[in-house]
């Protein structure tokens, strides 16, 4: 309520009380979908007959729903000529009062003094509007006690109420009037009746004002363009001049121009707004983020831009922690200007780390979150934010230029911040700019922010499928490795695809390719268990069917939603044997070195790990030095839309051309594939050289157990050794050798002992008998006479190692041959 007299002070007190409130809801079409018992009331129409009518045959709200013709009474204007969409429905909220004719009542006898405001609901519901209307009558404020009307005024001179709304207010009374809307609504479901109401809430609370001076009602601006204000303002002169009265205050072309400048200067900054925006975010790629967010302020806002970002966010780690303090480091990761070329790249350069002191205005933003502006940086601020550069005068560079300094935040942490310098001929920066930069920054900063967490997710990816991929080694004993991995889409980053290669005795070496399929994190958890379980089986040297007949089992206890492809060879390079089976994987390929001719391996396919209670077979090939093979999943040679035969075929006559390496190999092959398109899989790929090991590197003897054959191996050791003119290695490799045969000499229960000595990429000493019982390694005493044979082995040996044979065990070493 305000008091006062006309051009004295005025005096405001509270009003309080309750009214009836008519509610209406209305449809998207423009028909009543709801009439309370208040509407009812208030305009003299039953339920039955109001549902299902056009709103504007009952309801006096203009500018909210278009309509031709008047409804009851005449509209005095006071709510606002919103403009509307093409289905009828408001875009802001909307408020009028009204004259009506009142219930029961004709036009000469009785008028209904009606305000109303209509709310605009968004959802999947039918209702579109919401409308809620009072008797004006029933809020006249009463005269307070010792108050005497002033002289010369007349009752409706000095009353006026004025529909407003009030936006996340301290609105007296707002909470209890959020709780009692559900009350009011119509009888909807829950979800629905809450849907509305925080609409309602989020637009704002109706509001009365009260008001003993006569003047222009004002609501608030819901984005109402200025034409219309114009447009009204120029009515109201025009009547006033044809009534013969002065033009009201603030109805003139003068002030017209002034807020149209006004007008015209939000405009630009909104356009600038909405371009920068439409510039920026157009790639995840963090530092092409930044240079995007550079380029779009310089230099239509700005003559320099500066960008500095934290630690974290450019080690792509994850979110900062904590607020920045002065032992930040802040990284420059962008400087964009126009003056000239070079000048600010060496006192300023890319790339340099710096904390910042707190006297410093990057202290005050990076700590408030809020924007800084410096009108003109004087000498002495200068002075302050040159010291932090050694050895470099950043003053030319800075001083008498405006500045703003904003931050770039997302989830209300401080990733970096900008700071952005005017040349002296350009106006300083102002509170407007200061507006538009803060909301450029809060802008750029989600942008930032999803580069950020992209970035991240990205490396976690890759460093989750680098710990589940295994680092082979190129040279095995008998054979060459080569791999390539290609991740799927960027959607798909982490895959169930994998290779490895496991040694195993005798100079073997088992290679697998499998395929969990699906994409994801899971898959990829399944993939790293299936992996060490064939790691874990292939050391103890199980045939390849037996081998996938375990995995099977053990995928079906991991869980019944998995299923995995499987290939599985075994590669003995002295008997020349290739031993393979599959589990559901396409075939490999093998390439003949006599002819380079290749051809698609035909092998039981099987079924895919995971189905249980399906049998596995395996097929024993016979290869040469020198051939090649190929085992890859089906992201290579599969792609949606057509046949996989044809992929197949590709990948044949690929891998069939000569190349300078293995790697160039793998090249050519993904290069052939990968021309095609479409591909949305993971692929893994491994090629094998298989060069075998010729008769003249193997030795092999036969011993009995009996102690006095230890002095004999050790002979044997010694005259092969210098056949092979690896003399150097000769004690080390006696002694180890006369451990090892010792051993089975003293605990193994064994009718023959048999050494072979092998030539390779090193030198594989492997003793076996026929007894399974696998020695360990003990921990001997001082005083301990037995418990060091196997401890001199580790600790002499470049690799050792023991393993179940189908008839016994072995126990090897490799020691690594001398440089010549």
């Amino acid at each position: 309520m305000e008091r006062g007299t006309p051009g004295g002070p005025v005096t405001q007190s509270a009003a309080a009380g309750r009214i009836p409130l008519a509610v209406v809801v209305v449809d998207g079409a423009g028909l009543v979908s709801h009439w309370s018992v208040g509407a009812r009331r208030l305009f003299g129409e039953d339920k039955e007959a109001a549902v299902g009518r056009p709103v504007g045959d009952l309801l006096p709200v203009h500018g909210a729903i278009p309509e031709d013709r008047e409804p009851y009474g005449a509209y005095d204007g006071l709510g606002p000529d919103l403009e509307t969409s093409l289905d009828g429905r408001i875009c802001y909220p909307a408020a009028g009062r009204a004259r009506l004719t009142g219930p029961g009542q004709s036009r000469e006898s009785g008028r209904v003094d009606v305000l109303w405001w209509a709310y605009p609901l968004v959802g999947p519901g039918p209702e579109r509007l919401l409308v809620l209307a009072a008797d004006a009558a029933r809020l006249t404020p009463a005269e307070e006690p010792g108050q005497e009307q002033e002289e010369g005024e007349q009752a409706d001179q000095v009353e006026r109420i004025v529909p407003a709304f009030a936006l996340h207010t301290d609105f007296p009374g707002a909470e209890e009037l959020a709780a009692r809307l559900p009350e009011i609504l119509p009888s909807m479901s829950v979800g629905e009746s809450s849907r509305i109401v925080a609409q309602v809430l989020e637009l704002g609370y109706p509001v009365l004002e009260f008001s003993r001076h006569d003047r222009v009602p004002v609501t608030p601006d819901w984005g109402v363009a200025r034409r219309v204000e114009r447009k009204e303002r120029r009515r109201r002169a025009a009547e006033a001049a044809a009534r013969g009265l002065p033009t009201p205050p603030g109805e003139t072309d003068a002030n017209d121009e002034a807020e149209d400048l006004e007008y015209a200067a939000v405009r630009e900054h909104l356009e600038f707004l909405n371009e920068v925006s439409g510039r920026i975010g157009s790639s995840l790629d963090l530092s092409r983020t930044v240079l995007e967010v550079s380029r779009a302020v310089v230099p239509r806002f700005t003559d320099v831009a500066g960008t500095y970002l934290r630690e974290q966010v450019v080690a792509g780690e994850g979110f900062p922690e904590g607020p920045p303090d002065e032992t930040t480091l802040w990284h420059r990761v962008a400087v964009e200007h126009t003056d000239e070329p070079g000048r600010w790249d060496d006192v300023v350069p890319v790339g340099e780390s710096m904390p910042f002191p707190a006297h410093t205005p990057f202290f005050q933003c990076m700590t408030s979150g809020r924007p800084v502006l410096v009108p003109r940086i004087t000498e002495e601020m200068g002075n302050a934010i040159a010291s932090q550069f050694e050895k470099r005068d950043i003053r030319p560079l800075i001083n008498h230029r405006s500045m703003l300094v904003v931050p770039l935040k997302a989830r209300n942490v401080v990733l970096g911040f900008m700071i952005l310098l005017r040349h002296q001929e350009r106006p300083v920066f102002n509170d407007m700019d200061r507006v538009t930069g803060a909301e450029l920054a809060a802008r750029a900063g989600l942008v930032l922010d999803n580069a950020r967490m992209y970035t991240y997710q990205e490396s976690v990816a890759d460093t989750l499928q680098d710990s589940m991929l295994p680092h082979i080694q190129p040279r095995m004993s008998g054979c060459d490795i080569a791999t390539r991995y290609l991740p799927g889409t960027l959607l798909g980053r982490v895959g169930g695809d994998w290779f490895d290669s496991v040694k195993l005795p005798g100079a073997r070496t088992a290679l697998v390719v499998g395929d969990v399929m699906g994409h994801g994190l899971n898959s990829a958890a399944m993939m790293g268990q299936l992996r060490t379980a064939v790691q874990t089986m292939a050391a103890l040297d199980l045939p390849p069917e037996q081998l996938l007949r375990n995995l099977d089992d053990l995928a079906q206890r991991l869980g019944e939603h998995y299923l995995a492809t499987c290939l599985y060879a075994v590669y003995d390079p002295i008997a020349g044997e290739l031993h393979l089976a599959n589990a559901g994987h396409i075939p490999p390929v093998l390439v003949r070195a006599e002819d380079g001719r290749s051809q698609l391996l035909d092998l039981p396919t099987g079924a895919p790990i995971g189905v249980g209670g399906v049998p596995f077979e395996s097929v024993l090939l016979r290869v040469a030095p020198g051939d090649r093979l190929l085992m890859c999943t089906d992201g290579l040679v599969e792609v949606r839309g057509e046949d996989i035969g044809v992929g197949l075929a590709t990948l044949t006559e690929s891998a069939a051309h000569p190349a300078a390496s293995m790697d160039d190999a793998c090249d050519t092959i993904i290069r052939a594939l990968n021309t095609r398109g479409g591909r949305k899989d993971d692929v893994a790929l491994l090629m094998a050289r298989l060069n075998g090991i010729a008769p003249e590197d193997v030795a092999h003897r036969r011993l009995v157990p009996d102690p006095s054959e230890v002095g004999r191996a050790r002979e044997l050791v010694r005259e092969q050794l210098r056949a092979w003119s690896l003399e150097a290695l000769g004690d080390t490799a006696e002694l180890l050798v006369s451990e090892l045969v010792t051993n089975v000499v003293r605990h193994a229960r064994s009718g023959r002992v048999d050494l072979r000595l092998v030539r390779s990429g090193t030198l594989l000493c492997e003793v076996e008998d026929d007894d399974q019982t696998l020695p360990t390694l003990l921990s001997a005493g001082p005083g301990d006479e037995f418990g060091r044979g196997l401890r001199v082995v580790s600790t002499l040996a470049k690799e050792w190692g023991t393993s179940r044979t189908g008839a016994g065990k072995t126990v090897w070493f490799e020691l690594a041959l001398p440089r010549r």
